[in-house]
């Protein structure tokens, strides 16, 4: 088969192991994004693509252009970036993948961190010759804080959410809980504090962090009157979906203050330009979409996904 991996920033699929299952076809990376004229020209010969979770969109209108297009195979699951339907009318075959919850979670607790002590903004200054300090105006050069005795507040108690918790525990904070019933019993029944409402949890919270999936009950669920909510010394953390949250309201929120920080590995638009307003701030720890982006999970993810290609075009071939 003609297979194309799509949107591998790095280039970091062929130096995988498992890339070698797929000895014998002929394989394209592309490592830059596209849109979809020029997926439409690079892609018309190839039957198969592999997808890096949801970076790349498969609409109906692409699909409509790539007339060899016989397979789609999702590292992790399809998160809204495949018109599944019009896949099905095409008769395009979806397979999606698996995954797993340890590097996201790393991630988001190495987020967490580093914004609390102000990590990321001590080390920039350093480079350029600044010593212990975080900013040039005094409302944002200040000091950093320990976890210790403060308040996770954990929303969507998940494989994700309940790793945040263990951790939470073993750096002496407490949890609070907000999500769906049996997330909340859940949470209960593990011993973690359950907020008695939306508005408690995120006045509650020194740290606000979010685990839920997008779809579209999910979508815009966190407000601006959400954030008015938090704590001046809150930190709002991300690294689900950016989606979750109201748009612009984010921005807004920092600029006034409630929370007063935020650490986010997801944007609206990816890859995020340099001139992004979040980028700007002194208050805001950002990561490119790191979550995934581990080579443990690499591994994991495109060992599945590579096994479906050989496994789709074994079958096409019997």
């Amino acid at each position: 088969m003609k297979i194309a991996i799509l949107e591998d920033y790095q280039d970091a699929v062929r130096q995988l192991p498992c890339f070698a299952l797929l000895e014998g076809h002929e394989v394209d990376v592309f490592t830059e994004p596209m849109d979809d004229d020029a997926m439409a020209k690079r892609l018309a010969e190839h039957e198969a693509v592999v997808l890096i979770r949801e970076r790349t969109h498969i609409t109906a209108a692409l699909m409509d252009r790539l007339p060899r297009l016989r397979l789609i195979s999702q590292t992790g699951k399809v998160s809204g970036n495949v018109d599944m339907a019009a896949a099905q009318q095409r008769g395009v075959t979806v397979l999606e993948g698996v995954g797993d919850p340890t590097a996201p979670a790393e991630l988001s607790w190495a987020l967490l961190m580093a914004a609390y002590r102000r990590l990321p903004q001590y080390v920039n200054r350093l480079q350029v010759g600044q010593w212990q300090r975080v900013a040039d105006d005094a409302a944002h050069n200040t000091i950093g804080r320990a976890l210790k005795g403060d308040v996770l507040g954990i929303w969507g108690y998940g494989k994700i959410g309940q790793r945040m918790a263990r951790y939470a525990r073993a750096f002496d904070m407490a949890v609070l809980v907000w999500g769906r019933a049996a997330s909340l019993e859940l949470a209960r029944a593990e011993g973690h504090r359950v907020a008695t409402s939306k508005e408690a949890f995120f006045a509650e919270a020194d740290v606000v962090t979010l685990h839920l999936r997008l779809n579209d009950a999910t979508r815009g669920t966190v407000t601006a009157s959400d954030l008015a909510l938090m704590k001046p010394s809150a930190l709002l953390l991300n690294t689900s979906r950016a989606e979750l949250i109201e748009p612009g309201a984010l921005l807004t929120a920092l600029h006034q203050g409630r929370p007063g920080f935020a650490a986010l590995d997801v944007f609206e638009r990816e890859p995020l330009p340099a001139s992004d307003p979040l980028l700007q701030m002194a208050n805001v720890v950002a990561t490119p979409h790191l979550g995934y982006v581990e080579q443990k999970g690499y591994e994991l993810y495109f060992s599945a996904a590579l096994r479906n290609v050989l496994s789709f075009a074994a079958q096409a071939k019997g």
